[in-house]
């Protein structure tokens, strides 16, 4: 039995082509580019929400996943000076700081003995560290906690490890998974738009070198998270042919878990004064998002950039997964946000419930968590 959404009369007259693309949604069929365009068009948002919730349904019901996790970012120096980052910092410039292994495993400690399955381990373009560095911060790592799931470096960094090691990103990615990284997340895509790069990020992995690192590590069996920094300079079209360019590299290689659009954040960066997003489009990107991306399992809002009740929202737009407890993030925070720097699992939990959804601990893999009377530590287990 198909579900009735009603289409409210728009004053652009999209009523026919929103019809059209409500009855492909409901045969199951593939949407495009121009379908896209009339999308972010359309001025229903709940329409939106609704037609995205059909597909959200049909691929994890009423379940929605988070994860206990902890963020490491392990150096803010970096070449790239995207003028987006307020992160980033020059190379003995105040404020700058790249960690020792030890102060990584440090930092680890004590999250892995409250019961995190992930760490999360992202950080800039230094210049000077080397891949021995990465290899070392990785086999400690997995040897002092080798229960927890490390993933690390997002496909900027390690064609930047490759390219400072001269070995290829298919060498050095075998070498990074030899000494522990599990999967690698999503970041540094940003728009793949080479108009958008050129003047934001032009010393930056271009979008087309970003997708040819994931399809690497895809064939290489690692599974990866995408992302899409949107509400900076992009147009609707960008963000559209952004997506697209993500859904043909699933289509080869079926090797990403969930897409996480990034909500910008000008503050402290050379775009500050720019508006923050608005929960119009945050919610309308969730939702076309899950509408174009018909490969991708899943549809993350990360609430450190939406904020924790617009991501509550989300939930009805498509969105089955509201990422972790995160612990410490600094690059948003760096850039302005007001979120805190981590939840509990019981603020997730209540979070998830308030909005009538069902909440299940996942791994990064998305396997279901199972914990001894439900405590957090370090006993859990997945499920069979």
């Amino acid at each position: 039995m198909k579900t009735v959404l009603l289409i409210r009369p728009s004053k652009g007259g999209h009523e026919t082509h929103l019809r059209r693309i409500l009855e492909k949604v409901e045969d199951g069929e593939r949407l495009g580019l121009e379908e896209a365009v009339r999308l972010y068009e359309c001025d229903d948002l709940l329409l939106l929400g609704q037609m995205a919730n059909k597909i959200k349904g049909k691929k994890s019901a009423n379940r929605i996943y988070y994860i206990v996790n902890r963020h490491i970012n392990y150096t803010n120096i970096c070449k790239n000076r995207c003028r987006f980052c307020a992160f980033s910092k020059e190379e003995n410039q105040d404020g700058g700081y790249a960690m020792g292994v030890e102060e990584v495993l440090a930092e680890a400690e004590g999250v892995v003995e409250q019961g995190a399955t992930e760490i999360h381990i992202v950080g800039g373009l230094h210049p000077q560290l080397g891949l021995d560095y990465y290899l070392k911060m990785l086999s400690c790592l997995r040897e002092r906690f080798p229960s927890i799931h490390l993933q690390a470096f997002t496909a900027v960094e390690v064609a930047h490890i490759a390219e400072r090691a001269g070995l290829s990103v298919k060498d050095t990615l075998k070498e990074l998974v030899q000494a522990g990284l599990d999967s690698l997340p999503g970041g540094g895509a940003e728009v793949f738009s080479p108009r958008i790069r050129k003047e934001l990020c032009p010393d930056k992995l271009s979008g087309k070198d970003w997708l040819a690192v994931m399809r690497q590590a895809h064939k290489l069996g690692l599974r990866s998270n995408a992302t899409m920094l949107y509400g900076h300079l992009e147009t609707p079209l960008e963000r559209i042919k952004h997506l697209l360019a993500l859904r043909e590299l699933q289509d080869d290689t079926g090797g990403f878990m969930s897409f996480i659009p990034l909500a910008f954040h000008s503050d402290n960066t050379f775009l500050r004064g720019l508006p923050r997003t608005t929960a119009n489009l945050d919610l309308k990107t969730l939702a076309i998002s899950r509408l174009l991306l018909d490969n991708f399992p899943h549809i993350k809002a990360f609430w450190v950039m939406l904020g924790v009740k617009l991501a509550q929202v989300s939930l009805s737009f498509g969105v089955d997964d509201i990422d972790g407890t995160v612990i410490q993030e600094k690059i948003t925070h760096s850039a302005g946000a007001d979120t805190p720097e981590e939840l509990s699992v019981e603020e997730l939990v209540a979070l998830i419930e308030e909005a009538g959804r069902e909440p299940v601990e996942r791994d990064t893999l998305y396997r279901k968590v199972i914990r001894p009377e439900g405590k957090l530590g370090p006993d859990w287990h997945i499920e069979n």
